[in-house]
């Protein structure tokens, strides 16, 4: 199993911890957040990991992996990053966004996952918003699935905590017939729409065009470091023992 790594962007709501660094380079514990996703993907059935680079990518040489360069990363956004890497679509991939801590056993079920496409969703969603932003609706997504396990909604911006069931955290899967599909979505969307194009946004249209995205629930055991506070709060998660993917 192949794993892409997106690690383009610079970070600027972390400013001063990426005047100098790419953000995954930020230290949980004693590790950056790149090599703790390194470990956890190796130790659960991934054997060859592709970062795309961007913001200081020279940085990110030297870990064992490889990495491919979006030369346009001041200019555009995960879709576009995620395409750099198509010489990679010939087979089954993880991918990941390059700031988030997962434990190793949502790899390994994610891993093992047959469906062609199938997107992580965090159940308790609730307690890790409320430390991050205080308000559990500042920030949050709609995310709402069906009793089959489709994705039916994601990506839009709520004020009623009801239309959340969920929260997509930027780790999934996709076989190469899927990544045939995100390929032709973004042929069809165009060059403009697709450099300014999120993640779910891409899987919003992909279902809105009727394939089957699935989820695949997990209850915590996660965190995202897109701020100064998730950087502090992810360092006490890791220091209180419930990051195992840290350890």
């Amino acid at each position: 199993m192949k794993a892409i790594i997106l690690a383009a962007g610079r970070g600027s709501r972390l400013s001063k911890f990426t005047q100098d660094k790419p953000k995954c380079l930020n230290s949980i514990g004693r590790k950056s957040i790149l090599e703790r996703q390194i470990e956890t993907l190796k130790s659960s059935g991934v054997d060859e990991i592709v970062a795309v680079s961007g913001y200081r990518a020279q940085m990110l040489e030297g870990y064992g992996i490889r990495t491919v360069h979006n030369p346009e990363w001041e200019k555009t956004n995960m879709v576009k990053s995620l395409l750099c890497a198509g010489n990679e679509f010939n087979e089954p991939v993880i991918v990941s966004y390059s700031d988030i801590i997962y434990d190793r056993d949502i790899v390994s079920n994610l891993v093992r996952k047959k469906r062609d496409a199938v997107v992580v969703y965090d159940l308790e969603w609730k307690r890790l918003w409320e430390a991050r932003f205080g308000d559990p609706l500042k920030d949050a997504e709609s995310f709402k699935i069906d009793q089959d396990g489709l994705i039916k909604d994601i990506g839009r911006k709520v004020d009623n905590i009801e239309d959340i069931e969920g929260q997509y955290i930027g780790l999934m899967r996709f076989s190469a017939k899927a990544l045939s599909w995100i390929v032709r979505l973004a042929q069809k969307a165009g060059r403009k729409v697709l450099n300014k194009m999120y993640m779910t946004t891409l899987l919003h249209r992909l279902i809105r065009e009727g394939y089957p995205i699935y989820g695949m629930p997990i209850e915590g055991g996660w965190c995202e470091v897109d701020t100064e506070r998730d950087l502090e709060l992810a360092n006490q998660l890791y220091n209180d023992g419930l990051l195992i993917g840290a350890r």
